[in-house]
């Protein structure tokens, strides 16, 4: 499955554009900044990034110079409000492959990333599909994980929730991005159902070891980091 990388701060752009196109049958992941949106490009799991220009944190012009230095062989596709030659040329200038401008039909955001990725076809060498982070490791093709060697069992949802974590190390991740990118629902403040996940992951990766990973941040969400 194709993994996409989406970095749109606009909940309701971005939350279209990901049910969009896992209707189609891509695998989506969607940052709200571009901090987050950085780090996760620079892991190098994604095969095509889409990003918006204007972003709190790191801009797209910047994210994309990082990226297409970084990793040259991931198109980027550009979203933006501005509409100008002078606009285009800059995205262009700053490493983006295409250049899509708002509002735009989701039927030719899919075109373009069929393009794309068909001209980048063959150019990059199969991703890593392990994630690691101080010790701990995911191996996405087995679906094991393991901490310091030792073996950790963990049910489907579970699964998804640390693979969630382990590709956005030492960033807080809110109940709602949690809600909507783990289990694909909205965050209702009544219920404790990501807490009580939180807490079986705890149970399974930290309880047995001296360093915490999955830590609280208050009033915030949470975040895994080593200490």
């Amino acid at each position: 499955m194709i993994r996409i990388l989406v970095i749109e701060d606009e909940e309701r752009v971005g939350t279209l554009i990901r049910r969009g196109l896992e209707e189609s049958g891509y695998e989506v992941t969607l940052a709200r900044d571009g901090n987050a949106g950085l780090k996760l490009a620079l892991t190098g799991e994604f095969e095509l990034v889409i990003t918006d220009i204007i972003l709190p944190g790191v801009d797209g012009l910047s994210l994309s110079r990082s990226i297409r230095e970084a990793l040259p062989d991931i198109p980027v596709l550009m979203l933006t409000a501005l509409d100008t030659t002078d606009h285009k040329v800059e995205g262009f200038e700053a490493g983006a492959d295409d250049y899509l401008v708002k509002p735009f039909d989701l039927r030719e955001l899919q075109v373009r990333i069929k393009a794309l990725l068909k001209r980048y076809g063959g150019r990059r060498q199969q991703p890593s599909r392990v994630l690691q982070y101080a010790g701990l490791q995911m191996d996405l093709r087995a679906k094991t994980v393991n901490r310091d060697g030792v073996e950790i069992s963990l049910t489907p949802k579970e699964f998804r929730l640390l693979e969630y974590f382990l590709q956005r190390p030492e960033v807080v991740v809110s109940r709602t991005e949690l809600a909507e990118n783990v289990w694909d629902t909205h965050y209702d403040t009544g219920t404790n159902f990501i807490d009580v996940y939180i807490n079986y992951l705890r149970k399974k990766i930290d309880k047995d070891f001296a360093v915490k990973l999955i830590h609280t941040r208050t009033g915030m969400g949470f975040i895994l980091k080593a200490g």
